[in-house]
């Protein structure tokens, strides 16, 4: 039994023993780590991590303390008793321990780590993964993708990693995330993850919280920000860097605790797997145990607009929901290419990924700053995204079009216009014009709307043809997205929304939240009706409740949106109060959103709307007046941010008698328009903020003048809202309490 088998033997469970007389030695020829130093830091952590009841253990000394670079150390163990090693193992990725009877087929899966196994055998030698932007650019077929997994939880093994550990993952976008995810969660260990980007308090907060043992890392840069900190007041047991060398590590950091790099870490499990493989000897003193779907896959921190982050945990049943219930709303076919920006580890892009892979899809990783080139060069079929995305892509287009010289953007601007009212005759005689009227059409005046709606659409069809073939296969082109682009993680506005539509680029808008996996409900390709977040995925309950009393309400009538389904989270981590305040006794979450669902009806301009879902705010987000008036913000600021002047904006008022909002301006923008309105002299390089805040009143009052309510005074401020400062969470919603604490005096001062 080589020591490479023996270290692996770490996953096994101090209950349960066996006398067995035994006496091993063997040699441990190194890691292949940076140098002597950390070599023996690393093996005297490998041997601490091993207990033997009335066992000895000795290293043999050699000279230099037997740390030869040539023949690393030697490791020798006596010993009357043996324990019996369990195995966690992902039922069917690592079948041919667990089963004589090969490979389980989909429908079998137990375990998130599952599908590679099948990916793995259908899809083999096709291009799974590709990522150009990290050192060294990397692209790995389905079988060079399991390959690595496999290697990298096997290597967990070898370093101590037992099942049911928590591992705290802190780390971005890239093929590395995926794998060592996936590595963790294929022994039974149970992952924390967290974006790099996230303040040094986040991190440790969450660390400290899930209970973690140890660290992965993105990087040296962020081991270097971390690492005093989290020596202070964690102590991790060893720390993996995914990405860069340890020779860019500050000195010293982390003293005391092993640091392997991610190559460390595969050639350690690719070993370990070769010595195992290769000895039956040594399989036999595995007793193994499969990973349950009822087990914890992973602990994600939600990063809500409100309040402390909580520990959602979910299991690999939620998560092989989505995987098996994805291909209805987006019918990804082998070899359709996914482009990829979000935070891997958020719920949405973590379940997109997982459902991609599944489906032989190759997935390509970019970077904001990269996206649009990105866009260009690969020609993505889907883009799974949130809703900024999409805005920025808007925002771009309509710059593009207002540089252009008069005639082109006169002409853009009025084929846009005319397309505009050509989606909406189209969407009324195809039934998916949204209402929430509960009274049904006559059968006349649905005939009569029908062929009013088909006798305009005639006559602006030609038109719309032209704008197609003239401006709009452009634009696409420029896009590059080929089939779809799907919006998630926040709310669509609805402007951005219809614009995609008249241009010809189709956006699939979807719901969900990380205590459901996350996914809810999505539009469909064959009924996407605009406005709406679509008909719930399989499995998927909604209702809608009046929030005082709790009683469901009838289609149509708006209240807090109520969900149950298998993708809803087995609870919060060692948080069982706020488990209760989220799920009822009969399985239903509270999703704290404002929503109602669409009337059916069997004719007329809306037949096929019945059963969508449409949300219009947050609960917590809604405004009272000291009026006695309830203000829902997100129309408004939907409504100001069709504004070329506004860069963001956050509408406030809570407990006054108007309401008011912070605004970032477009600086650019607002210069020029003053320089065209000679408020300022043409060669004017800045305004005062009461020009500015002048400027952004006329605006916001012609956005908002269809609105319910009028945006009072602005605040004006100069820095925007970003993840960085705090400001914005990962997926890029602003977190209002933050701003609104942030800015309390000035408010305060803008009321006066």
């Amino acid at each position: 039994m080589t020591t490479a088998t023996l270290l692996s033997a770490s996953s096994f469970s101090s209950n349960r023993m066996a006398m067995v007389s035994s006496t091993f030695s063997s040699d441990y020829y190194g890691t292949g780590a940076a140098d002597i130093t950390e070599r023996h830091a690393a093996f005297q952590f490998l041997v601490s991590r091993y207990h033997f009841n009335n066992s000895k253990m000795f290293l043999r000394k050699q000279r230099n303390y037997g740390f030869s670079p040539r023949r690393g150390f030697r490791v020798s163990c006596e010993t009357k008793t043996e324990e019996i090693k369990i195995r966690r193992c992902s039922p069917n990725l690592e079948s041919a321990l667990v089963s004589r009877n090969g490979a389980l087929t989909s429908d079998d899966w137990r375990a998130v780590p599952d599908i590679w196994r099948s990916s793995a055998e259908k899809y083999g030698d096709q291009v799974a993964v590709v990522d150009p932007h990290h050192d060294p650019p990397t692209s790995l077929t389905y079988k060079q993708l399991e390959q690595e997994i496999l290697d990298f939880s096997e290597g967990l093994r070898v370093i101590g990693v037992m099942p049911d550990e928590k591992l705290a993952l802190f780390a971005d976008n890239s093929y590395r995330w995926l794998v060592a995810d996936q590595g963790m969660m294929a022994m039974g260990a149970v992952d924390v993850v967290r974006g790099s980007r996230s303040s040094v308090e986040e991190l440790l907060q969450i660390y400290n919280h899930s209970e973690s043992v140890a660290l992965a890392v993105d990087n040296p840069e962020l081991l270097n920000r971390i690492a005093e900190t989290f020596s202070s007041k964690a102590a991790p047991r060893f720390v993996i860097l995914l990405w860069g060398e340890k020779s860019s590590l500050t000195i010293n950091v982390m003293e005391g605790i092993p640091i392997f790099n991610y190559k460390e870490i595969i050639d350690l499990g690719r070993e370990s797997r070769k010595s195992f493989f290769d000895s039956s000897d040594a399989r036999q003193h595995y007793k193994y145990e499969t990973i349950s779907s009822d087990d914890i896959a992973t602990l994600v921190y939600t990063s809500g607009t409100t309040g402390n982050p909580k520990g959602v945990m979910l299991t690999h049943k939620n998560l092989l929901h989505q995987i098996n219930n994805f291909w209805e709303i987006v019918p990804a076919q082998p070899a359709d290419r996914f482009l990829s920006m979000l935070p891997p580890w958020h719920a949405y892009e973590r379940a997109c990924e997982y459902f991609i892979f599944a489906n032989g899809a190759e997935q390509v990783y970019t970077t904001v700053r990269n996206f649009k080139v990105d866009l260009q060069q690969y020609q993505p079929h889907y883009v799974i995204s949130v809703p900024l995305v999409y805005e920025t892509l808007y925002s771009g287009i309509q710059k593009q079009i207002s540089t252009s010289s008069t005639l082109r953007k006169l002409l853009a601007f009025t084929f846009i216009k005319i397309s505009l009212a050509y989606m909406e005759m189209k969407r009324i005689y195809e039934g998916t014009y949204l209402t929430r009227s509960q009274n049904e059409q006559s059968y006349f005046a649905s005939i009569l709307g029908w062929l009013w709606a088909r006798i305009v659409a005639a006559i602006l069809l030609p038109v719309h043809m032209l704008a197609e073939k003239l401006v709009y296969s452009k634009i696409q082109s420029a896009i590059g997205i080929r089939k779809a682009g799907v919006s998630g993680g926040g709310s669509l506005p609805a402007h951005v929304d219809k614009f995609f539509e008249a241009i010809g680029v189709v956006l699939l808008n979807g719901y969900g939240m990380t205590e459901s996996s996350p996914v809810l409900a999505a539009r469909r390709l064959g009924n996407n009706v605009l406005g709406s977040v679509g008909h719930p995925i399989r499995h998927t309950e909604f209702k809608i409740v009046d929030s005082e009393t709790g009683k469901s309400l009838p289609h149509g009538s708006k209240g807090i949106v109520r969900v149950r389904g298998p993708q809803v989270m087995k609870g919060y981590y060692k948080n069982p109060l706020a488990t209760k305040q989220a799920v009822d006794e009969d399985g239903w979450l509270n999703t704290g959103d404002l929503g109602w669902i669409a009337p059916y009806h069997s004719r007329g301009k809306s037949r096929r709307c019945g059963g969508v879902i449409v949300l219009e705010g947050r609960a917590k987000d809604t405004i009272v007046l000291t009026t006695g008036e309830n203000v829902e913000p997100l129309e408004l600021e939907e409504a100001a941010m069709k504004s070329s002047l506004i860069q963001q904006i956050v509408v406030i008022g809570q407990d006054q008698r108007r309401l008011g909002a912070i605004v970032v301006p477009n600086k650019e923008e607002v210069l020029e328009v003053a320089k065209k309105l000679s408020i300022v002299d043409a060669d004017a390089t800045e305004l005062s903020k009461k020009q500015i805040a002048s400027l952004l009143d006329k605006e916001l009052r012609k956005w908002t003048s269809e609105a319910s309510f009028q945006i009072g005074p602005v605040l004006v401020i100069d820095e925007s809202f970003t993840i960085d400062s705090g400001l914005m969470t990962p997926t890029m919603k602003i977190r209002r309490d933050k701003v609104v604490a942030l800015y309390e005096e000035q408010i305060a001062n803008l009321y006066k």
